[in-house]
Parts: C-alpha cells; sequence; structure tokens
C-alpha cells in the first residue's frame, strides 16, 4: 500500500496552528502588522507582486485578501480553551460520552458564566463568538474547516449566543425602553422611523466631522474595518430565509452593497481603498487582536441574526435600520475625511453610501420590514427588535471611542502603529 499523503476532494492537508501563547511560541502580541511575505500596510505580499494573473490590479487584491484571518491572541478562559480546541483534529475519534472532545480542552471550560447584561461588552466572550463566526466567512489561518459546524463548537456557541441574546434584550430595554410585544406592520416602519430619527448621546459622526484628529480618525477606520471589509456579507444570509417581494426588497439592497457586480465598486473594496489611503493594514480582519469587545459585538450580533433562520426577523430589522441611518453619518464622515487631508477617490467610500442608503432608507423600511410584517405578522417583534440592537450597539460603541477620547486615550486596545501621522 502507498504510504503517500492523499488529499481527499473538499479537504485540506490538515495542520497544526501554531497560536499566540501555544506552547513552543512567543506570546508577544503584534507590534506591527507587517510579516516577511506581506511587506508594508497598502503593499501587496512579496509573493503576488509578479503574480501572472495580475491583470488589473484587483487579482492580487483577490489573492492577498481571501486568506485566513490570522488568530489572535485570546482574552480569558473560554477564547483561551476555544483556542486549544481549534488547535486539534475535528475528525478525532470521540469515545465515551457524546459532545466531549479528548484531544481539546474540557468542555466545561468553554462555558461562560459571567452576568448577562455584561455579555455584550465582554472581550473573552466576544472574540470567542468572532472566532466561532469566521469559520463560516473567510475561515481561521490553521484551522481545520471541519470545525464550521461540529457539534462540539456548536453547543458551545449555542451557549455564548443565549446570553449575549439576553444580554441585549436586558440593554434595549433599560436604555430604549420597552417594546410593544405584538406591533403591526404599520406600528413596525413606525418605531423603525422613530428609531432613526432620535438622537441619544453625543454625535460620534459630528465629532469625526469638525474635531477627530488624524490619529482619531484612524482608529475610527480600524474600528469599522471588522465589519466593513466584509460588508454585506453576514446580512446576505437572509436572502434565501426570505420569499417574494420581501427577498426582492433585501436583493435591492444587497445588489448595490456588492457594486452591482463590479469588483471596484463593491462597498469592501472602497472600503479596502480607504483603508490604504490612510496607511492602515487592509487586510480582512488584519485588526482583530486591536479592537475591543464593543467592535467585535457590532459584526457579531449581525451573524447571529443571520446564521439562524428563525432570526430572520431580527436580521431584517437589523438590516433596515442599518440603511435607515447611514446617509447622515457617512456624509459627515467625509467631511471629516477631506478636512484632514484625505484623498478624493478613498472618499468614494462615504460618497457612495450618502447617495446609495438615501434610496435604500425608504425600501428598507417599507417594503423590507414593513413587508416582512405584513406576510409573517409573528415577526414584528422581532423585526423591531433586531433594529433596537442597531441602536443600542451604536450607542455602546460611540460612548467607548469618545469616552476614550475624552480622556486623551486610544479607544483600541493598543495604540496604532502605521497609519497617517
Amino acid at each position: 500500500m502507498s504510504s503517500e499523503l492523499v488529499v481527499l476532494p473538499g479537504r485540506t492537508e490538515r495542520r497544526r496552528n501554531r497560536r499566540p501563547g501555544a506552547p513552543g511560541t512567543a506570546r508577544s502580541g503584534r507590534t506591527s502588522h507587517t510579516s516577511p511575505d506581506q511587506g508594508p500596510p497598502g503593499r501587496p505580499p512579496a509573493d503576488l507582486e509578479q503574480t501572472p494573473l495580475d491583470r488589473t490590479g484587483l487579482d492580487r487584491a483577490r489573492l492577498r485578501h481571501d486568506r485566513p484571518v490570522r488568530l489572535p491572541a485570546s482574552r480569558g478562559p473560554v477564547s483561551e480553551a476555544l483556542l486549544e480546541l481549534l488547535d486539534t483534529d475535528p475528525d478525532h475519534e470521540t469515545p465515551g460520552r457524546a459532545g466531549a472532545h479528548p484531544a481539546g480542552p474540557d468542555q466545561d471550560r468553554l462555558q461562560w458564566s459571567g452576568p448577562a447584561v455584561a455579555a455584550p461588552t465582554d472581550d473573552d466572550l466576544q472574540l470567542a463568538l468572532w472566532l466561532s463566526y469566521e469559520l463560516g466567512y473567510r475561515g481561521l489561518a490553521g484551522v481545520d474547516e471541519g470545525w464550521e459546524h461540529h457539534p462540539v463548537l456548536l453547543a458551545a456557541r449555542r451557549g455564548w449566543e443565549r446570553v449575549l441574546l439576553d444580554g441585549l434584550e436586558l440593554l434595549t430595554v433599560d436604555r430604549l425602553g420597552p417594546a410593544d410585544p405584538e406591533p403591526t406592520a404599520e406600528q413596525v416602519v413606525a418605531a423603525l422611523e422613530t428609531l432613526a430619527g432620535t438622537e441619544r448621546g453625543p454625535s460620534l459622526s459630528g465629532h469625526l466631522m469638525r474635531q477627530a484628529t488624524v490619529r482619531q480618525f484612524s482608529e475610527f477606520l480600524v474600528h469599522r474595518s471588522l465589519y466593513h471589509l466584509k460588508e454585506a456579507d453576514p446580512h446576505t444570509w437572509g436572502i434565501p430565509r426570505l420569499s417574494g417581494a420581501v427577498k426582492a426588497a433585501m436583493i435591492t439592497i444587497q445588489l448595490d452593497e456588492y457594486g452591482l457586480g463590479e469588483v471596484r465598486a463593491m462597498h469592501a473594496q472602497l472600503f479596502r481603498d480607504l483603508m490604504r489611503d490612510w496607511q492602515l493594514d487592509d487586510r480582512y480582519g488584519g485588526y482583530v487582536d486591536e479592537v475591543p469587545a464593543v467592535t467585535l459585538l457590532a459584526s457579531n450580533v449581525i451573524s447571529l441574526f443571520g446564521l439562524h433562520r428563525r432570526w430572520r426577523g431580527a436580521l431584517t430589522g437589523h438590516l433596515a435600520l442599518f440603511e435607515m441611518t447611514s446617509s447622515t453619518p457617512n456624509a459627515r464622515y467625509a467631511r471629516g475625511h477631506r478636512r484632514l487631508g484625505g484623498g478624493p477617490r478613498a472618499a468614494a467610500f462615504f460618497d457612495e453610501h450618502v447617495v446609495a442608503d438615501a434610496v435604500h432608507e425608504q425600501i428598507a423600511a417599507h417594503r423590507l420590514a414593513g413587508g416582512l410584517a405584513r406576510t409573517e405578522p409573528e415577526l414584528g417583534a422581532q423585526i423591531v427588535f433586531g433594529a433596537r440592537t442597531v441602536a443600542l450597539v451604536d450607542d455602546l460603541f460611540a460612548e467607548h471611542v469618545l469616552g476614550a477620547w475624552g480622556t486623551g486615550r486610544s479607544s483600541l486596545r493598543r495604540r496604532l502603529v502605521e497609519g497617517r501621522s
């Protein structure tokens, strides 16, 4: 019998990942976003500069940015246990009790035991969730793709999601007041319009427009990169869960997010161009070690709603308010970008959102959210809940960022070492 390694279709040769802090590695953390094969921020990796595929300049970007996310350092016992689990073989034969995985950590270590109200802003929990979700997007470097739907991981994630949902419910009621448990379609639309038209607390977009320094604006882009470099992807999970006119409304919105099929016009690509203009690392997930829990939360909430059919109402409400509250802030971001010397071509990311999302507002409110509430009235309260999470997460993010800047601190977990000076 041949001793050659046979790689089956759809499988990859298994690699044991050497994550930060694992035995035999240094846990020093990154102080730069440059590695030997990648070159400085905004430049293609050396191994791709002469690729024969490079006809438009976008082939290099595709090869570079489709790479799996490099694993971050853990932030507590749960994310540490998860990283240990992901460093094992998902197909390991499992003797004994169901759900056990003897090659990995004790399963009890994957349980988060904090109070629900703290879940949305807990670094350890939010990183664990983000890692588990990223297996379904670009993947994680060195991690076997068989973990994506592994029962051990899904069981742990289900517990994390439950406590996060409880925390979101507690905080939305505490900050926004109780919601109607059985709203009509008209009341759903009215609730979203009220949320969209209400200013709550200091304006982050106003600060960025008028007062932000170059360093602060750079930090803002770093925070936003966790979502905008995969913009539209989490909401797109909702398309196969909808039907008829509601599905058509979501597709109408998402088509614009994906640049009507033109790579250069895709919003994620426009944001990548913006980051390059600001001399920031434009790799997908490149700043996961730098961003705090509240930034991970913004991405995790959409993934949670999108990956579960039973939360399709919340996903729809989230997308609707997302679109309804986008145009004005992006106009302010554009003015801040230009005030601080940002390039005119890079401003296209903000300008596109001002134009496109102004059109999307009515589609999102009436055809998408209102349409789903009419066709599936039992989802009315869930649609509003999804919209309220947008308002909640935006408020938590603004409070964190402005609070840090107001005391002269960085809003990131560690200060940037690149970007404009």
